[in-house]
Order: C-alpha cells, then sequence, then structure tokens
C-alpha cells in the first residue's frame, strides 16, 4: 500500500467521526511492516474529552497494540494537519513520520503556524509529508461546517 491507500483509511475513520456528530478528522497508525496498528476518530463530544483527537487517539492505540511508547518506526497519516497537542505527541512516541491530508492554517503544527516536527530545539525530529488526498479530506470538513451552520 501507498501514502494514498492509508489515507483512504484515515478518511474513512473520518467519515465515521461525522456521522457520529463529530468533526470529521481521521487518523491511524501503520508500522514499520506496513500493518494498520490503529485506527481512531475525533471523539471529543463523544467522550467530553478535549484531548480526543483522533491522532492522539491512535497514537494512543498504536502503543497500548505495539505495547511500547516509543513509536520509532511508525507513521501516522491524519486527514488534517495536526494541532500542536498532537504534533507534540507524535514527538513525544518518537514517530518516524506523519502524512496528513489538508493543511490547518488555523492551528495546524507542521508547517502551517509551527514546524515542531523539525524544531532543532527539540531532541526528535520527524518526516512531514502533506497534501495526501488534500482536495477529499478538506471536502469532508468543507461539508461538516456547511451542514452544521444550516
Amino acid at each position: 500500500m501507498n501514502d494514498a491507500d492509508y489515507m483512504r483509511l484515515a478518511l474513512d475513520a473520518a467519515r465515521d467521526a461525522a456521522y457520529h456528530g463529530e468533526v470529521p478528522i481521521g487518523a491511524i497508525v501503520v508500522d514499520g511492516t506496513g500493518a494498520v496498528v490503529a485506527t481512531a476518530s475525533n471523539r471529543r463530544e463523544r467522550n467530553a474529552d478535549p484531548t480526543g483527537h483522533a491522532e492522539l487517539l491512535a497514537i494512543r492505540d498504536a502503543a497500548h497494540t505495539l505495547e511500547r511508547w516509543r513509536l520509532s518506526d511508525c507513521t501516522v497519516y491524519a486527514t488534517l494537519e495536526p494541532c500542536p497537542m498532537c504534533a507534540g505527541a507524535m514527538h513525544q512516541a518518537r514517530v518516524k513520520r506523519c502524512v496528513y491530508g489538508t493543511p490547518d492554517p488555523k492551528a495546524g503544527a507542521l508547517g502551517s503556524l509551527y514546524d515542531l516536527h523539525d524544531d532543532a530545539r527539540l531532541n526528535h525530529r520527524f518526516d512531514v509529508a502533506s497534501g495526501i488526498l488534500a482536495d477529499e479530506a478538506a471536502a469532508l470538513l468543507q461539508t461538516f461546517f456547511k451542514e452544521r451552520r444550516q
């Protein structure tokens, strides 16, 4: 599978979030063998938890599944550019890479507002690829918020 194939799985998780009234953001974690070890969607509303972001939940699940907190061989796929909290969790988990769909000009921490993945002051850096199925990821968000406003 390639980045677009994995992003499609994250988009499926994002659609699940929308179905449950959550902002449609999905994330998956793939280990070094190419196996999907965690899938999550936003659960802030359902869990009444401000940390219920898809990326954070997927990272937690991956760590539990792999029985280790260092995810140094893993890639996180997220439909929206991660916020500072989620990018910080990726840093703490020592992920190898993050791939995201559409940028987040209001809260993005992997290129839009901040570059947490490549900050020389931090003790870990990770690769980032952006724009993978960006139009589809953006359309999910735009449709969700348009329907909310009506």
